[in-house]
């Protein structure tokens, strides 16, 4: 069996060597184009509205310009089921503020004074130190204050508008949806991605649902590219702010 404390020294520089390339082989992929967009095929949207889902096809009735799966020409158009799609409206405009104040203050005084106790203090101050004396034994004296203020301003805009599909019909009757949107301009990939649960009532006429009728709201708005890369600190830099206590 090879001495492992010899081996260790050695395999260092090839151990860190492939630390680095596999930290940087996550943005290799877009070096020199722009980054690639997600398939389709391999999305939860498609596998909830694949094959397997997809019911019989609508029987034309003869001289009929309707097929008989549509449900007739005033028939609802609202998600019913997996599959199914709806229109996610979304729309925040949400704005907090919060302002704390606060403030202390204390002070107190304290004195113990013996000047004739048995005649032990004229006793006890021929033998103290020069200036000092028994009479007065103990004074203290002590203050504090402090005080503090904060102020706390968010403001959050967004409106958008996405088309969801229903993944799977929960035991209550209540639709767990998941929506995904990806835009491409030049290098940068922008990506929004909702999901959550929502109600068949809430749905309305036209299809459509608002991010406030959805229960357990999940809502990224992001991308990548290389702005982004740009805007984010390297993975070193990163550990660094994790490790150092300064």
């Amino acid at each position: 069996m090879p001495d492992v404390s010899i081996l260790c020294p050695r395999a260092l520089p090839a151990l860190a060597a492939v630390l680095l390339l596999a930290a940087g082989c996550q943005r290799l992929d877009h070096v020199g184009k722009a980054p690639d967009l997600s398939a389709v095929t391999a999305s939860a949207e498609f596998a909830a509205s694949g094959p397997a889902r997809a019911g019989p096809p609508g029987q034309r009735v003869s001289a009929s310009l309707f097929q008989g799966a549509g449900g007739g020409i005033l028939a609802g158009r609202r998600a019913a089921g997996q599959g199914d799609m709806l229109t996610v409206v979304i729309e925040i405009d949400e704005r907090a503020e919060m302002t704390n104040s606060t403030g202390r203050s204390r002070g107190s005084s304290e004195r113990m004074a013996i000047p004739e106790f048995l005649g032990l203090p004229q006793s006890v101050d021929p033998l103290l130190p020069q200036g000092a004396s028994l009479g007065n034994a103990v004074s203290a004296t002590g203050a504090a204050s402090s005080s503090g203020d904060g102020n706390t301003r968010r403001r959050e805009r967004l409106t958008l508008r996405l088309a969801a599909t229903v993944l799977e019909v929960l035991p209550n009757g209540h639709y767990l949806i998941r929506g995904s949107q990806e835009i491409r301009v030049n290098f940068e990939l922008r990506e929004l991605v909702i999901t959550g649960i929502v109600r068949p009532g809430d749905i309305t006429r036209r299809n459509e649902i608002a991010y406030d009728r959805i229960a357990s709201a999940r809502i990224s708005y992001g991308g990548r590219g290389h702005i982004t890369d740009m805007q984010q600190p390297r993975w070193g830099q990163q550990l660094a702010d994790i490790v150092l206590p300064f």
